[in-house]
């Protein structure tokens, strides 16, 4: 008896099921180019220049996109960061969509939050690696800098999220009472 390949499902590492798949494509693509940029750059480029300029401008790529596009298709968050002109203090903003109108697959949060927390990994890898050889310690400015970009998207969306969390269980206990969803949410987890 033959078996049946099985079916890829929601939440797969998959690209196939994501509701942005060339969202999730540029979004991948950035942040894979500039580690392969900076990994062919150590290894068999010689040009320090010429690698520092086509890394960094990949990592502002992905930065931007990441920020600006990826984030709010991906997974309905996005941040800011804003300056009062008076006092020169700086908030960061965050805005997340109403999950009432918006659905987000499993499939993009799970590639999205994946590669938010292992890109940054990978950078500290990298930038200990630079630090054992003594020779590449040239090369630690670019990972301090890809560090610096990857670092400050990781904290502002993780912030974000929890952000978008806490005023969607705000409103659900303004809407819906206190009480009547903790008791729900207990009694639902119980019988899980």
């Amino acid at each position: 008896m033959e078996q049946q390949p099985l079916q890829p499902q929601q939440g797969d590492l998959n690209w196939r099921l994501s509701s942005h798949p060339i969202t999730l494509m540029f979004f991948l693509g950035f942040r894979i180019s500039a580690l392969l940029m900076y990994l062919f750059g150590v290894l068999f480029i010689k040009n320090f220049v010429l690698v520092f300029i086509l890394t960094l401008l990949l990592l502002s790529a992905d930065f931007y996109y990441l920020k600006n596009i990826a984030g709010r298709r991906l997974v309905g968050l996005r941040w800011w960061n804003e300056v009062n002109n008076g006092s020169g203090d700086s908030t960061w903003v965050f805005e997340s969509s109403d999950p009432t109108t918006r659905t987000i697959t499993a499939t993009d949060k799970r590639f999205f939050w994946l590669s938010l927390y292992v890109t940054p990994a990978l950078w500290i890898a990298l930038a200990v690696l630079a630090i054992i050889r003594l020779s590449s310690v040239i090369w630690l400015s670019l990972v301090a800098i890809a560090l610096a970009l990857t670092i400050t998207n990781t904290v502002a969306f993780s912030r974000c999220d929890r952000f978008s969390q806490a005023s969607t269980f705000a409103n659900s206990a303004l809407s819906g009472g206190i009480v009547s969803n903790l008791a729900g949410g207990m009694l639902g987890r119980l019988f899980k």
